[in-house]
């Protein structure tokens, strides 16, 4: 799952980040309304959470915006402001939730997964295929009685490839995706990754594949 957090406080945006890339997200962060917008108008994010006051725009505005253009991305707001009114012209906004500072880390965590689980194409906790099955919960891939344990990028790697199987996807699609779409990782990254769950895949005898298709990028298909 990827995140784009906004938030003006350095120190906080600093300690959200670490927060969930310790819990196995990919997150971008940035600090005024205006690169809020920017980042979340490329879609490429699974969650956003935003606070209300940034500098340049506010975060109603941006979600407004972003609603408006029809970026459905869900969102939640994070802010010390807790008055009624402005819980309701967040949600009216477009936001699917709102949490007031001070927060606990637990209930942070709990509210994005429960925002990520009611997005319109919500996704299952397990991925299945040809009897290989991903779980989102614990980053494992299972195959019959043998399971094995996934790095964060290989997580999400894996994940694009289990949602399209049998679907060719373009190496910059995973670029885009697991490092963000401003990102100037070397395609060799890839490789690496792909590599090393090639033999995960292999090690728990799953009759599937990655296949690498020149010129175009990478599918997952059936052992023939």
């Amino acid at each position: 799952m990827r995140l784009l957090i906004a938030e003006d406080d350095t120190r906080l945006l600093k300690s959200l980040k670490h927060i969930f890339e310790s819990n196995q997200y990919m997150v971008d962060a940035v600090s005024n309304g205006i690169d809020a917008l920017t980042y979340a108008e490329s879609e490429e994010y699974d969650g956003l959470i935003f606070d209300i006051m940034m500098p340049g725009l506010d975060g109603i505005d941006v979600l407004k915006r972003l609603r408006e253009n029809g970026v459905s991305t869900p969102a939640l707001f994070l802010t010390a402001k807790t008055e009624i009114y402005q819980r309701v012209e967040g949600l009216d906004a477009g936001a699917d939730d709102y949490l007031p500072k001070p927060f606990s880390t637990p209930e942070l965590l709990a509210r994005v997964r429960a925002m990520l689980r009611r997005r319109d194409n919500y996704a299952p906790d397990l991925c299945k295929f040809r009897g290989l099955t991903l779980n989102r919960s614990t980053y494992e891939l299972q195959f019959e009685n043998e399971k094995i344990a996934l790095s964060g990028r290989e997580y999400q790697i894996m994940e694009m490839l289990m949602e399209r199987p049998n679907f060719v996807i373009p190496i910059d699609d995973f670029i885009s995706h697991v490092w963000g779409w401003e990102s100037d990782v070397d395609v060799s990254v890839i490789w690496v990754h792909i590599s090393n769950i090639r033999k995960k895949l292999v090690s728990i005898k799953a009759k599937v594949e990655i296949r690498f298709i020149r010129g175009a990028g990478y599918k997952l298909e059936e052992i023939q």
